[in-house]
């Protein structure tokens, strides 16, 4: 005789459905991560920084464990966090890899892309993910540089693709994928900015943030020295919290430690910096563009923080 689910069961089975993680709030956190900001994050996914927000503070509440410590500027997992970064992860890829097997794209060959050291760690990584979870049958070889090498990739012709860091208008032809204000940061109660001359932390020759940097202290007459050059904004974020030098370098790059300096240090506005993508006119590579831009286009807040 078949027995009657008693009201304890019916309940205990309705918590067991309701904890199902959801995939949207997974992939909100892994852009957290992977972007290092809300904000970007957000916009990766096409939500409001508050939205995304909402979701993090849910998936916490379901899992019983804090995954992320932030404040205002700085965002880092907790031990917890970094345990769900490589689940989450295996999930997407799991959902990515089914819904791959039904939606087949035609799209096949080799692209070569051309970008800068911080795109090639920072933003690269999430596009070939991306390209790969729509395009499957594209290949593509990624190859480092300044911004300027990577720009030339395209006019001389051995990139299909140039991924870039830049400021003002571009000299070739690109398409916009966001931009935000370069700051001069430094050490929160450092010394360097008080030097005389002032010591920078610079990229190499030919960043576009190096150029910026430099043009605007000269148009105002400050005293600089070159006190370190790395190729990397994260080499230039070690000068600056170890108190060598200040760095003109994107406002998201500012944390508990390093923010903008003072005004009363009286130094020169910077310009906006803009991430820009261009291509060589081939199918793939116009492909990869329209993933690209379609993925990064500004959607409109519902909602602020």
């Amino acid at each position: 005789m078949m027995q009657k689910n008693s009201t304890s069961d019916i309940i205990m089975c309705r918590e067991t459905a309701n904890r199902t993680l959801n995939l949207d709030a997974l992939r909100s956190f892994v852009a957290i991560c992977e972007t290092g900001s809300f904000r970007r994050a957000a916009a990766r996914v096409h939500k409001s920084p508050s939205a995304v927000s909402l979701q993090i503070g849910k998936l916490e509440e379901l899992l019983g464990v804090r995954l992320l410590d932030r404040d205002a500027r700085h965002v880092a997992l907790t031990d917890q966090g970094g345990t769900l970064l490589g689940q989450a992860r295996r999930i997407l890829g799991m959902n990515d890899e089914t819904l791959a097997l039904f939606r087949r794209s035609a799209l096949v060959g080799r692209l070569c892309l051309s970008a800068p050291h911080d795109l090639g760690v920072s933003l690269v990584p999430g596009l070939l993910r991306r390209l790969a979870e729509v395009h499957p049958g594209v290949h593509v070889d990624v190859r480092l540089g300044t911004s300027d090498a990577v720009q030339k990739g395209i006019t001389d012709g051995s990139a299909n693709l140039a991924l870039f860091n830049d400021v003002g208008a571009s000299a070739i032809q690109a398409h916009d994928l966001f931009s935000e204000p370069l700051k001069w940061l430094v050490l929160d109660g450092g010394q360097a900015v008080q030097q005389d001359p002032l010591p920078l932390a610079v990229a190499d020759v030919g960043c576009a943030w190096r150029d910026a940097a430099l043009n605007a202290l000269q148009t105002v007459g400050r005293a600089y020295r070159i006190a370190y050059s790395s190729d990397t904004s994260m080499g230039q974020v070690a000068a600056l919290r170890a108190d060598l030098a200040v760095a003109a370098l994107p406002l998201s790059l500012a944390d508990r430690d390093l923010i903008e300096a003072p005004s009363h240090y009286d130094l020169p506005q910077l310009p906006l910096t803009h991430i820009r993508v261009a291509d060589d006119g081939s199918e793939l590579a116009r492909a990869f563009v329209e993933l690209v831009a379609a993925d990064m286009r500004p959607r409109p807040r519902v909602a602020t923080e």
